[in-house]
């Protein structure tokens, strides 16, 4: 499987590719969080579509396991010449008429079988009603008063006009696709070569260190990470993917065994966590062992 390419723009990490961002959710285990507006979704408060942005320890941890390369996203364009926009835009335009035309003959075909379905359905409708005279007829001739039913309305369908066909036409939503976007010699597949080219620096301080090595060996043992500021919290802990699960954990990272907590604060973290039915942990990270401590604390009834 291909490394995915995060583009790095103001020490910012995205992924524009769609497929990317299927990638690193459903085989590494990174969610990100999607910030781009639909143009026919106005009203959005749940889904939104690309870019995906990702937060610097998702970043780190991606390209620290090989799973993803870096890409100076402002270095990687150069100004494109009048040829070449002119050209890009005649290709743009011709996909679009292509699909368009595609799209037109598809909904002619679909009409055209509506239009065969509905004559059958007349055909089966005469047919009932010159059964209902014939039986009509056969009764009279008895002197019987009889009931003939009235014909069958029209379908809905045949009865009324056809609406205006809406055709979705598909553009590409990255850059990757445009001549003038060059990322081969702005591509760095270590966090070493993106350090010495100032492109990613983190993680820098001790602070960035423990919030990373917390998160590392909890996504190592098979958990899906989110963000935990809503819960007061550095981060969710996932058994699995976010939009099937619950978290069952609100993670909050110490930088050092020896730091101060105060009492009110782990007071704070067990209601709190408590309230939201979550264990609240309490992620201690060692930076010369490089090894992190786990405390969980639940709100408990006393007497």
């Amino acid at each position: 499987m291909a490394p995915v390419r995060i583009s790095i723009s103001n020490r910012r990490a995205f992924i524009w590719d769609v497929d990317d961002i299927a990638t690193v959710r459903s085989h590494h285990r990174i969610c990100g969080l999607l910030t781009g507006t639909l143009p026919r979704l106005a009203q959005q408060n749940a889904f939104l579509g690309v870019p995906l942005v990702l937060m610097p320890q998702e970043v780190t941890l991606l390209v620290e396991k090989g799973f993803a390369v870096l890409v100076d996203d402002a270095l990687a364009h150069r100004f494109p010449s009048p040829e070449e926009a002119a050209r890009w835009a005649d290709a743009q335009t011709a996909d679009i008429e292509s699909q368009l035309a595609a799209a037109e003959e598809l909904s002619r075909n679909r009409q055209t079988n509506v239009a065969d379905k509905s004559m059958s359905e007349e055909a089966i409708r005469k047919r009932k009603e010159r059964e209902a005279k014939r039986a009509a007829k056969a009764q009279q001739s008895e002197d019987t008063a009889v009931f003939v039913p009235p014909p069958e309305e029209p379908t809905a369908h045949s009865a009324q006009p056809s609406q205006a066909s809406i055709f979705t036409i598909s553009l590409p939503a990255s850059s990757s696709g445009l001549p003038w976007y060059e990322p081969e010699n702005k591509t760095y597949t270590t966090l070493e070569a993106a350090r010495e080219a100032g492109l990613w620096t983190y993680p820098e301080t001790l602070q960035d260190r423990a919030e990373y090595g917390v998160f590392r060996d909890l996504w190592e043992q098979n958990y899906f990470m989110g963000i935990g500021i809503r819960f007061g919290a550095d981060y969710l802990v996932y058994p699995g993917d976010p939009l099937r699960y619950h978290s069952h954990f609100a993670a909050t990272v110490i930088e050092s065994p020896d730091a101060p907590m105060r009492p009110m604060e782990i007071v704070a973290h067990g209601r709190l966590g408590t309230a939201t039915k979550k264990a609240h942990l309490l992620c201690s990270w060692d930076d010369e062992k490089r090894t992190v401590s786990y405390l969980s604390i639940e709100w408990a009834g006393f007497g």
